[in-house]
């Protein structure tokens, strides 16, 4: 199979249908052999039903039904599982995401060796005020953070080559990373494409201002977990001894001045407490480190590695 499609659903009722027209249209007149899996992620609407109506007409659709709504993250992930084809291209079910970008992506994937493209919307027609300035701030903070040089971290079209979305793990509002994860599973032609941003047709958007407090939360904990993940002693080691030391400096300095400076009194002096803190801080963050550790290696994944190729 040439290309699996992969659409989160919440209550797109009114949009699927034209969708999938769209994108049917399009595979047919470029000779593509291809399935779309839509992942309703508890739709209240009648979104299931309608594309059971779609399965029905045609067997290149698969549905997958979640009991409630878990987020964009787990609907992607689901959907990763069970995709067949040789390209996975993931985009929204609102119609802001054009499917007649699938033959550039595609060919950027199977013919350019790209890992990951990620769509870029040079042009949106969202609110400047509550999404356009907002995003351009987040994906700046992005690009700084984690090195991923993307304009458009967060955009929903996407093409992975499909070893990369087999070797990945999207949870909780991490889709808004995936390329800052296939970057440090060892992925590293990570490219973009300008494409084209419609008008939502339907409905209103999912999405409130607490995704940016969110994001940025995200990208402190995935920049966390994928820099310290299998080592954490590495970072509480490391600050719980350069706490400790420092404290412990501070205590000898104020010993020294008890013995031999006479009346000296340790401890009115400010620096004391701050001395005992820092030694009680820096222990307590190196016992963190070493339980970590212990964790991480006690861990079943914990020699997970890709291997590119064996001979």
């Amino acid at each position: 199979m040439d290309i699996s499609v992969v659409v989160p659903v919440f209550n797109e009722e009114e949009s699927l249908p034209e969708l999938y027209d769209w994108i049917r249209r399009v595979m047919a007149e470029h000779g593509f052999d291809f399935e779309v899996i839509f992942v309703d992620d508890g739709s209240s609407d009648n979104s299931w039903k309608v594309i059971g109506e779609l399965q029905k007409e045609d067997l290149k659709v698969r549905g997958i039904k979640f009991r409630r709504n878990y987020g964009k993250s787990a609907a992607l992930n689901k959907g990763f599982e069970v995709a067949g084809g040789n390209v996975v291209i993931t985009m929204d079910a609102d119609l802001q995401d054009s499917p007649d970008e699938i033959p550039g992506l595609y060919r950027m994937i199977a013919e350019d060796g790209y890992d990951l493209v990620s769509g870029w919307k040079k042009k949106r027609y969202d609110s400047k005020l509550t999404k356009n300035i907002p995003s351009k701030i987040y994906n700046a903070a992005t690009r700084r953070m984690s090195g991923v040089k993307l304009h458009d971290m967060n955009c929903g079209l996407k093409a992975y080559r499909k070893e990369v979305v087999k070797s990945i793990e999207v949870y909780g509002e991490m889709h808004r990373y995936i390329p800052v994860i296939a970057k440090w599973a060892g992925f590293r032609k990570i490219g973009e494409k300008v494409v084209s941003h419609q008008k939502r047709k339907y409905g209103v958007t999912k999405f409130g201002w607490e995704r940016f407090i969110n994001g940025f939360l995200d990208l402190i904990s995935i920049m966390f977990v994928s820099r310290f993940g299998k080592k954490p002693m590495h970072l509480f080691g490391a600050l719980g001894s350069l706490l400790f030391l420092s404290g412990f400096v501070i205590a000898a300095y104020l010993a020294y001045a008890k013995l031999f400076l006479a009346g000296y009194k340790m401890t009115e002096r400010p620096l004391f407490y701050f001395g005992l803190l820092a030694m009680v801080l820096g222990t307590q963050l190196f016992v963190a480190g070493f339980l970590g550790e212990l964790i991480s290696r006690s861990s079943s994944d914990r020699n997970h590695y890709l291997v590119e190729e064996e001979l």
